[in-house]
């Protein structure tokens, strides 16, 4: 790739988003989608605009169809129609979502259905690389629909899991967006790179609206658009046969899938059903530390940065140092998650709702 085919639809991205943000807003109150503080938001400020996944898918499909016209980028039809159809699948829902409030298990549906799509379009994970000696093995085909399918829902509902404070859904989704693009332009796929640059720059421009204190929210329909398109993004770049092939999609995605995986076990360990929410998630927990929204948010961002460091500099790495390399990371990881307490929390230490939602208003204008 030159610097044109990344510059150029990178700006026309940022560009439309950033103009089109507003007048969404104003839609968005004038339709009704505005935002109802429940008793776990962080921020009770009723009112806010919804919708701004709109803005950043429109500024997205913008800045692809100024990859095609700077150039016919080599990418299988199957695979254009397959994105564009699931996208619009999810985009529906969460927009039906953010107007009416789905059951869960009709989000779940509409995420299932644009996950088969995708990986009927050829998004999938078929192979498995051994990291030790670098030996590929294919899986058989009903496992390549299963885990391809569950990677796309699980990575879809990670990152609308971590859309709990103004700005960070959108720049946790920025910062894996360019670890991403750039292993997708070591991987020499050009197409997916072109959807990681459009995808940056529509979040780049919606960013500047939604970072604390944010005056329109992503709402499910962008946290859902940015998690289904970071997972494709991730499989085109799996395509690629390396030793981590499978490794470094999950380091660079490693915040998110971390907290959803704790979600998940702490409700099971508390016998409170899958569906639940609460004010465990690790954008509390650093809320509760940090005192402010703002500051809470940017240390999420460092430590998505810390990880996606880590998975671009896994691609350079050799079989016999990866292994090594991997476990010392996993050990930090986990060490770093007991320091914050999260793995330690039970249902009697959730966090106090008041003393957070204070915090939070104190940085509103």
């Amino acid at each position: 790739m030159d610097a044109i085919q990344i510059a150029i639809p990178l700006a026309v991205g940022l560009g439309v988003s950033a103009v089109v943000t507003p007048p969404v807003a104003r839609l968005a109150r004038a339709l009704g989608f505005v935002d109802q503080p429940s008793e776990r938001s962080v921020a009770h400020r009723p009112g806010i605009p919804l919708l701004g996944g709109v803005a950043v898918a429109i500024g997205f499909f913008a800045a692809l169809g100024t990859g095609f016209v700077l150039g016919d980028l080599p990418v299988l039809p199957s695979h254009l129609v397959g994105f564009v159809t699931g996208a619009g699948i999810i985009l529906a829902v969460g927009i039906l979502d953010d107007r009416v409030g789905l059951g869960a298990m009709t989000k779940f549906g509409g995420q299932f259905l644009a996950a088969l799509i995708a990986v009927g379009a050829g998004y999938k994970l078929g192979h498995i690389t051994e990291p030790i000696f670098g030996t590929t093995f294919l899986l058989p085909q009903v496992m390549v629909w299963v885990v391809s399918v569950l990677w796309i829902v699980g990575v879809t509902n990670a990152i609308n899991l971590v859309d709990g404070l103004d700005g960070l859904a959108t720049g946790v989704g920025a910062i894996i967006c360019i670890t991403l693009t750039v292993i997708l332009i070591q991987a020499g796929q050009i197409f997916g790179a072109v959807m990681g640059v459009a995808l940056l720059g529509g979040l780049l421009g919606f960013l500047p609206y939604n970072f604390p204190p944010a005056r329109i929210f992503l709402g499910d329909t962008g946290a859902l658009f940015i998690g289904y398109s970071l997972s494709l993004l991730a499989l085109e770049g799996y395509r690629q046969v390396t030793v981590i092939t499978f490794v470094v999609p999950l380091l660079a995605l490693a915040v998110p899938i971390l907290d959803t995986g704790l979600s998940i076990l702490r409700r099971l360990r508390t016998g409170k059903p899958l569906f639940t929410g609460d004010r465990l998630h690790i954008h509390h927990r650093l809320l509760d530390r940090q005192g402010s929204p703002r500051a809470a948010v940017l240390q999420f961002y460092f430590l998505t940065a810390c990880f996606s460091l880590i998975a671009v500099s896994f691609t350079g790495l050799h079989s016999y140092v990866a292994g090594p390399c991997l476990v010392f990371v996993v050990i930090l990881t986990l060490r770093l998650l007991h320091n914050m307490g999260v793995l330690s929390l039970s249902a009697s230490e959730e966090l106090p709702s008041s003393q957070s939602a204070a915090n939070a208003e104190e940085e509103q204008p």
